[in-house]
């Protein structure tokens, strides 16, 4: 089983949410339909900018408290360089 840590944000990428999941393709659907109550709904977080794979649900945990403790202008970098347009990527997890 794979272990997803992702980062959304809103239509103007001016906020960020990080989380984990073992399934991404459903996740994201979640937010997106706001099924998912909290800050996300809140902020209107649906478009997926990021994500990485692990086969751990330890190693996906530790990587997403990281990512958390991270300051803005380093998760921009991190971003960008994947996805330098902040292009919502769920299109192509979904094919």
């Amino acid at each position: 089983m794979n272990y997803y840590v992702y980062l959304i944000t809103n239509k103007s990428n001016s906020v960020f949410y990080i989380g984990i999941t073992n399934n991404l393709v459903r996740r994201i659907y979640e937010h997106k339909g706001k099924f998912v109550e909290g800050f996300s709904r809140r902020y209107n977080l649906e478009k997926l900018i990021y994500y990485e794979v692990y086969n751990s649900p330890e190693d996906a945990i530790a990587r997403e408290k990281q990512l958390k403790n991270w300051r803005r202008d380093k998760k921009l970098d991190l971003i960008i360089k994947i996805n330098t347009e902040f292009n919502d990527l769920y299109d192509d997890i979904v094919k």
